[in-house]
């Protein structure tokens, strides 16, 4: 039997992980977000409920997903007030999705554990259409036996083209705060070399081309080049976001004493554009400060 399936957190990626679960069979019971009016499109959408309370979507389901924004929204979730997830939560398994700080899911696996549940850690890195397709990259971390159950792998592996189990709570949080760390910081070189070559007047094609045969090469030349050429920005992954992750990944390396240059400057370069009011942009918006003639 598989198990029945709810979400919090349905947003971009959430509501098409859910999406895909359905399409592959799994009954979705149960879908709750600060958003109300997503939550009840969506759940008339997936033909399931959209419960008042967080205590409920916990009753409503064996499995629950959650794709929250930050650390407290996670902590709002799971530690907050007399209705939360863990209300009545012994032996349900939730699975934790959103880039989070390491310490907020040791806080959860510890609160989860206290109460017979059992938490693991899903960090995703990939986009929108992976999550509706089933093809998200996850590392995994947290609750190892409870991820090793025939009934989770096979829904995991239904969401996922591949996975690395990673080691105890907090760790996968580790490895995806390091993967976004180096993704932001490249996107970044990336917009100055494309920014100073257009304002040297080369070709951008010819640039870019000469790019992906060299070692300028990179995997956001592939994805955010041509959006930073032609300036089309529609989001994928926020340049909000990107400040965000850039933050865990500095408070991170706070913890054991390392300076890490390029990503302050990365970060800074994010938190500009938020304070610019282009948080909402993709990440490949960051060029928007470096090309000459767009924002100063």
């Amino acid at each position: 039997m598989k198990p029945t399936v709810a979400f919090v957190g349905i947003g971009k990626m959430g509501a098409n992980m859910a999406r895909r679960l359905k399409d592959c069979g799994y009954n979705i019971t149960a879908v709750f977000d600060v958003n109300k009016e997503a939550s009840k499109e969506l759940a008339s959408e997936l033909s399931c409920s959209a419960p008042g309370t967080l205590a409920e979507v916990t009753a409503a389901a064996d499995v629950i997903f959650t794709v929250v924004t930050n650390d407290s929204a996670m902590r709002a979730i799971f530690l907050s007030g007399d209705q939360n997830l863990l209300t009545d939560a012994s032996g349900k398994i939730f699975i934790n999705c959103a880039t989070l700080s390491p310490s907020i899911h040791r806080e959860v696996d510890a609160a989860a554990t206290a109460v017979g549940a059992h938490a693991i850690e899903a960090c995703m890195a990939s986009s929108i259409s992976h999550a509706r397709e089933g093809k998200l990259y996850l590392m995994l971390a947290g609750d190892e036996a409870a991820y090793h159950r025939p009934e989770i792998k096979e829904m995991i592996e239904q969401m996922s083209v591949n996975r690395r189990f990673i080691g105890k709570a907090g760790s996968a949080a580790e490895v995806k705060a390091l993967v976004n760390m180096v993704m932001n910081i490249n996107t970044a070189g990336l917009a100055e070399g494309l920014g100073l070559a257009a304002a040297l007047g080369h070709d951008l094609n010819m640039i870019r081309e000469v790019f992906s045969q060299t070692g300028a090469n990179s995997r956001v030349l592939e994805t955010d080049a041509g959006d930073m050429c032609a300036r089309e920005h529609d989001c994928w992954f926020s340049a909000e976001h990107a400040a965000k992750d850039s933050g865990i990944a500095a408070e991170i390396a706070a913890t054991v004493n390392l300076n890490l240059p390029l990503n302050a400057a990365t970060k800074a370069q994010y938190d500009r554009m938020v304070s610019l009011g282009l948080g909402g942009l993709d990440k490949s918006g960051i060029a928007e400060l470096t090309f000459k003639g767009r924002h100063a």
